[in-house]
């Protein structure tokens, strides 16, 4: 069971997480990729990101940053801004918090990031306190649902459109088990959005600790 939109009430309830980016002077979306990089999919994105000059955020699993390095090389050169996503992909409510830590840690070191997205979303209260004073934990506004076997990718572009608006951080998958929908989906999503006026932009610290209605400044294309 997951909710594809985030409810604001839950939004506020977790102040210090970031859900999505308030206060935009042009509609932007924030679209973010979890699980990767692999070498099946992830080049793949890329190359339809760069088609529609559109910069995302990449949460990457330590095990897959350290296999393949040419891939964090290629999307950071790209423009485009990776995060932590833990190194053996873990479930923050099944471990004990020192291990945790410890895997997080692990994973920074391969991915070079203050970026942290838990995966599932699933943290502990203790181990949110703690990783926020080194970490932006950044969650998000709107899930695609790529990752469920039951739905097609016409439910996930329903997912995302239907929910998504100006500032909101979108969850897609460069992962083999998303694979099928996400093909599909991201080239209708950037097409769907361009039409409309939209930027695609990445997630940067000095984006999401700015204060309200203060705008940072683009990235430069590649």
């Amino acid at each position: 069971m997951y909710l594809v939109k985030t409810p604001r009430v839950i939004q506020k309830l977790f102040p210090n997480f970031h859900w999505r980016v308030e206060k935009q002077d042009e509609p932007t979306l924030y679209l973010t990729f979890d699980d990767g990089p692999i070498p099946q999919v992830t080049p793949w994105v890329l190359e339809q990101l760069e088609a529609f000059n559109a910069k995302a955020t990449f949460f990457c699993v330590g095990n897959n940053a350290r296999r393949y390095p040419e891939l964090i090389e290629q999307t950071l050169a790209a423009g485009h801004s990776i995060g932590n996503h833990t190194m053996h992909h873990l479930d923050g409510w099944k471990s004990d918090n020192v291990p945790y830590f410890h895997d997080v840690r692990h994973c920074a070191l391969q991915v070079k990031s203050s970026l942290f997205r838990p995966p599932y979303g699933r943290l502990r209260p203790s181990q949110a306190q703690f990783l926020q004073r080194h970490y932006e934990i950044v969650m998000w506004d709107v899930l695609s649902g790529d990752f469920d076997p039951e739905l097609t990718a016409e439910d996930c572009f329903q997912n995302v459109v239907r929910n998504a608006r100006p500032g909101s951080i979108v969850v897609m998958h460069d992962s083999l088990k998303s694979e099928e929908k996400v093909r599909e989906l991201l080239p209708r999503l950037l097409a769907h959005y361009a039409a409309l006026g939209y930027r695609f932009e990445a997630l940067t610290p000095e984006l999401l600790t700015q204060p309200v209605g203060v705008t940072a400044p683009a990235l430069k294309p590649a």
